[in-house]
């Protein structure tokens, strides 16, 4: 029989991660303090935007039980604890919410419960809050705004924060976990919580490697775009490896794992001049597409109508935590911008910018067209469309979404990350 499982705390980690439970087969306790967010999760209603979600929250609504109630979890012989852990503008974690959460399960749960951390929390957090009669665990999570669902029914591996690694893990959290076909790492609490980081760390320096190279790529006459074939043949590097040139670290995991390596650097005295240069050159790839304006020469004062096409930090997500497309409208106050995203409401943009509620809307007349997420839907602006619409043909598209050898030869000045400028 298989163990009925809880899930504590239903955004986006915790709603996820309850759903590709109950996709797995398990029957699920989704509890929350949040009486509202829980009435709109009982009609399969959500305010978060991930690929799969609502239609697989529909779908396996008979093994979700959604409850206000803490008195549901305790016969629940495995307990996530799973909310999102928010950052401020310092990539400072606020632990307010898991703290909460972890309150109410300790108070409602005894030894025989097992009780899984999966929030992402600072190391010495887990073992701070083991007590003697409780069973308590931390588990790396790896989800991936908009490929959370993926993640989280094919996991690459599973990371396990313990009291004692050398003791076996309970049956029924063994079972769970087994249940997903990847290996099992058991370690310290604090390994666990210091290797959460440590991947985010080496993927902040992929990311980083690309953004400086893409970006001599684009002053020296070199294409990026060409180099990284190579790069994905080579096995120390990878196929899978982060080689794709962006706008910046946006949407907060990794920017507050950088402020803690930095924080434990300066407590410790360890060396963590690194991470500070990967910082400086997120911020300095922040503002490519306003270096680019200025290279054209485009001032305020010309009143040229700017389109700008997506506000959250990255495609699939409804997030705009330190969003590149918010940094660039920043910029532009007191400009003639209009500015269009198929899920973060229009209001997200600031009370100078005009609001679209169509991609059409935004191409309309405008003189010049930013792509500031690559959200799928604008794959399919055509050529034809942007002659038909656009008043001017200055197209500045980072992620290289549409067809650059069409635009350019209808006349089209083209800009993208890591291609000669």
């Amino acid at each position: 029989m298989q163990p009925t499982i809880a899930f504590v705390g239903m955004t986006h980690l915790g709603l996820v991660s309850a759903v590709a439970a109950a996709e797995k087969g398990f029957e699920v306790i989704c509890f929350d303090p949040d009486v509202g967010l829980i009435d709109a999760l009982k009609k399969s209603e959500s305010v978060i935007s991930e690929p799969q979600l609502i239609e697989l929250l529909a779908k396996n609504q008979e093994r979700l039980c959604f409850s206000s109630d803490p008195k549901i979890i305790q016969n629940c012989v495995l307990i996530y604890v799973a909310p999102d852990v928010s950052t401020n503008d310092q990539g400072q974690s606020d632990l307010s919410a898991i703290n909460q959460l972890l309150s109410i399960v300790f108070d409602n749960t005894t030894k025989k419960n097992v009780i899984v951390v999966l929030s992402q929390v600072p190391p010495g957090f887990t073992r701070g809050k083991r007590q003697d009669d409780k069973t308590l665990y931390y588990q790396v999570e790896t989800l991936i705004f908009g490929q959370a669902i993926n993640r989280a029914l094919l996991p690459e591996r599973y990371i396990i924060g313990c009291q004692n690694p050398k003791e076996p893990l309970p049956e029924p959290y063994l079972r769970f976990l087994e249940a997903h076909h990847c290996p099992i790492l058991p370690m310290r609490y604090e390994s666990a919580e210091l290797a959460k980081i440590s991947i985010n760390m080496c993927l902040v320096a992929s990311i980083a490697t690309a953004n400086t190279l893409a970006e001599l790529c684009e002053k020296i006459g070199a294409d990026w775009a060409e180099i990284v074939p190579a790069l994905k043949l080579d096995r120390r590097i990878g196929q899978y490896s982060y080689l794709s040139p962006g706008l910046g670290i946006s949407g907060g995991n990794l920017e507050r794992d950088l402020a803690t390596v930095i924080n434990y650097a300066n407590q410790y005295d360890a060396d963590g001049g690194v991470v500070k240069a990967w910082i400086n050159n997120s911020q300095r790839r922040k503002n490519w597409i306003w270096t680019i304006l200025e290279k054209l020469g485009i001032e305020k004062e010309d009143d040229k109508r700017i389109g700008v096409l997506g506000l959250t930090y990255k495609e699939n997500t409804h997030s705009l935590k330190n969003s590149p497309a918010l940094v660039l409208l920043s910029q532009l106050e007191g400009w003639n911008v209009i500015a269009y995203d198929p899920v973060a409401a229009v209001n997200a943009a600031p009370n100078y910018v005009n609001r679209a509620n169509s991609v059409l809307e935004v191409l309309k007349d405008a003189e010049i067209l930013v792509l500031s997420t690559a959200w799928p839907e604008f794959r399919l602006i055509s050529t034809p469309m942007l002659l038909e619409n656009m008043a001017g043909r200055i197209v500045i598209d980072p992620y290289g979404m549409l067809n650059d050898v069409e635009l350019k030869a209808n006349g089209f000045s083209y800009f993208k990350l890591g291609m000669p400028l």
